[in-house]
């Protein structure tokens, strides 16, 4: 007995002392020993019960690190870590399909972006006119481009240079004579196309004219034409007429808008060909199709070259009726044969004939050719001015399947035949209430053929007038220098000479060039004269004046430019009527979701006093003076019970409402929004299911 447990104690201590550290063994042979329970002397009972199972335990499946893919593996099966692992994926699962369905939620209601052509005002540069760069008195491109500064100094991020194609500058060159160069005047193709760049190179956009419906007399074009060259040999419109004792009968009663026949007779071809305007500018036969090609081939040669957008002006005028019948006299008891005028007529076979419409969608087509780059929309505006005929206008937006303007260009504010709270408000609601569903209005208060603010309407109400153009919805057109109030220059300043070279400029006084400063000939060119005299005001009226003057036209013009970019309410909110009588026209601008609303009170008339808060019961008992035309009441408070004004005074108040006058019962045919859209405050975001 005693031998034997001497020889089991030996053996005891040999596996107790033999007992191994498992943990960086192979998992096969930990396997061997864990199972193979049927060798005792592979694995003695003796060893199991000294050794601690929970010590072991730990010791051999705590994981480790670097730890091979077998022993991974097994430990990936366990619940605690394959129950975490599926939790984390599911949840990454989840969060990706969230986010997927958040992005594309947004982008769904989301408002349409306003594009470039909607979300800055037009300054439009009439380019003889704007600044003079080489000394020889009339304004070019050069010039404009050293001026670009003043028109980001404006807040203005698009730029409308009237026409500067080569040309004989008859009706101060609206013939041109080579659609593809630039007039020497201007400078040369080069300076445009630097131009072009420095405008590009400042965020900026430039849109350009295009008068299709005819060209100068001395077009290749007209000269291959009147002498039956080929294809050129109906590029016009000819007919015969009969000339005898030195008079010529023209083939109807047809009359120019200058005045007199629109048929001239040509003693190359022998025949005569017609013109609406001057007999130095032919109309195009656009019933040819080679014409039509010429003008996209036109189209696509400067939309090559860059340009962001077209106003296509005198399109009415595209089509005339083939019949060549007699128009229909205004005055039936009028002797034919005394028919001058252009309004003794009412021109039915010359404007607006079936088709013409089609041709300027044509061009929209070729202009979205170019469109698809992102960024790069090339607008389509035309000037579609029917002034007796609003759906005639409206028609030039296209239809809701066939889209054509971008625009027709608004000029009902430049044609009020007088000036109250009534007629304005009489000129936006007959915009307003007259266009199409989700298209986009514009107005304009100025253009190189009407006369200016200070002399059309007076210098008291410049100011209101900028105040209105640039509150009301939609895209405002500046004619440059109306942002410091110039005004006409008098005939008698202008010379003989000019005068028997071009007698059109006398009928055109708002052509003035830009008052820069005080200097000689008001900054416009260091040359000893320029083409047209500067009015007698520059040294009180320019822009350097102006930058010092806080309470100026100049700087009032920045401030609305500047509410107009970073106000929501203004810049793409509902506009409500709330009043308007023989002086104040007054409106409220605001956006689903916000509980800011501005309200103009625009003064046309004389002073006044008017009750607001009666009209509108849920506006507050006092409002804040946000902008007004007199700087120095900026940040004071009104009662709205008593409204005052002074004659062409301007208030931009700003109050707080619960109660948006756009959903007030009262007012429901007074509202109109055009890109509509609601602001969410807790995302900082705007969506269109309001």
């Amino acid at each position: 007995m005693v031998e034997e447990e001497a020889k089991s104690l030996p053996m005891e201590l040999s596996e107790k002392g033999g007992v191994d550290n498992n943990g960086f063994v192979q998992n096969e042979t930990f396997d061997d020993e864990e199972t193979d329970t049927s060798s005792q002397e592979e694995v003695p009972k003796t060893c199991i019960v000294d050794a601690d199972p929970v010590a072991t335990e730990e010791l051999v499946l705590k994981p480790y690190a670097g730890m091979p893919k077998e022993v991974l593996l097994k430990f990936s099966s366990q619940a605690r870590y394959r129950v975490t692992r599926e939790i984390l994926f599911w949840l990454i699962i989840i969060a990706a399909v969230v986010l997927v369905c958040a992005t594309i939620a947004i982008i769904a209601l989301s408002p349409k972006c306003l594009d470039w052509w909607q979300a800055s005002p037009i300054y439009q540069i009439y380019p003889r006119s704007f600044k003079d760069s080489n000394m020889d008195g009339n304004g070019d491109l050069k010039g404009i481009q050293e001026k670009l500064d003043h028109i980001t100094y404006l807040n203005i991020k698009t730029i409308w240079i009237t026409s500067f194609y080569k040309s004989p500058l008859k009706d101060l060159g609206y013939g041109a004579e080579d659609f593809y160069d630039i007039d020497p005047m201007f400078g040369s193709m080069s300076d445009f196309e630097n131009l072009l760049a420095a405008i590009h190179d400042r965020g900026l956009k430039v849109i350009m004219d295009l008068i299709p419906n005819h060209t100068s007399d001395k077009h290749q074009w007209f000269q291959l034409s009147r002498n039956r060259t080929g294809k050129y040999t109906d590029y016009y419109i000819w007919q015969d007429c009969t000339q005898a004792a030195g008079s010529v009968a023209p083939p109807n009663n047809w009359v120019s808008v200058f005045g007199n026949s629109s048929w001239q007779f040509d003693d190359v071809r022998k025949q005569c060909y017609f013109h609406q305007f001057g007999k130095e500018q032919p109309d195009l036969n656009f019933r040819n199709l080679a014409v039509q090609q010429e003008i996209h081939d036109i189209i696509k040669f400067w939309l090559g070259k860059g340009i962001d957008g077209f106003s296509f002006s005198a399109v009415k005028f595209l089509l005339e009726a083939t019949h060549l019948r007699d128009e229909p006299q205004v005055n039936k008891s009028q002797n034919p044969e005394s028919i001058t005028a252009y309004s003794q007529l009412y021109h039915d076979y010359t404007t607006t004939q079936v088709g013409m419409h089609d041709i300027i969608r044509s061009f929209r087509q070729t202009m979205n050719q170019f469109s698809s780059e992102p960024g790069r929309y090339r607008f389509l505006g035309s000037d579609g001015d029917e002034k007796e005929n609003i759906e005639a206008t409206m028609m030039y937006y296209g239809t809701p399947f066939v889209k054509e303007a971008d625009f027709p260009f608004n000029f009902n504010l430049i044609n009020m035949k007088n000036l109250s709270g009534n007629s304005i408000f009489e000129a936006v609601d007959l915009w307003m209430k007259n266009m199409p569903a989700g298209k986009w209005p514009n107005w304009a208060v100025g253009s190189p053929n009407a006369a200016r603010i200070s002399s059309r309407i007076g210098k008291e109400y410049v100011n209101v007038i900028n105040m209105l153009l640039l509150t009301l919805p939609g895209t405002p057109v500046t004619y440059y220098g109306e942002e410091i109030g110039m005004e006409n220059i008098a005939s008698e300043n202008v010379s003989e000479e000019l005068i028997n070279s071009d007698p059109v400029v006398v009928t055109f006084p708002e052509k003035s060039p830009m008052q820069w400063d005080g200097k000689v000939n008001a900054g416009f060119t260091e040359g000893n004269s320029s083409w047209l005299p500067v009015n007698s005001d520059y040294q009180s009226v320019n822009v350097e004046m102006q930058m010092t003057w806080s309470n100026s036209t100049l700087n009032l013009y920045r401030e609305l430019t500047s509410l107009r970019n970073n106000e929501l309410p203004i810049h793409r909110g509902w506009m409500c009527y709330i009043w308007n009588d023989s002086n104040v026209f007054a409106y409220v601008r605001e956006l689903d979701g916000l509980d800011r609303v501005f309200m103009m009170v625009l003064n046309f008339g004389q002073e006044s006093t008017i009750d607001l808060k009666a009209v509108v019961p849920s506006l507050p008992s006092e409002a804040i003076i946000r902008l007004s035309t007199n700087f120095s009441n900026a940040g004071k408070a009104v009662n709205t019970k008593l409204i005052k004004t002074e004659m062409g005074e301007g208030l931009v108040l700003e109050y707080k409402t619960a109660k948006p006058v756009h959903t007030m019962e009262a007012f429901q045919g007074n509202c109109f929004v055009a890109e509509k859209a609601c602001y969410s405050s807790a995302f900082n975001l705007l969506y269109v299911n309001c």
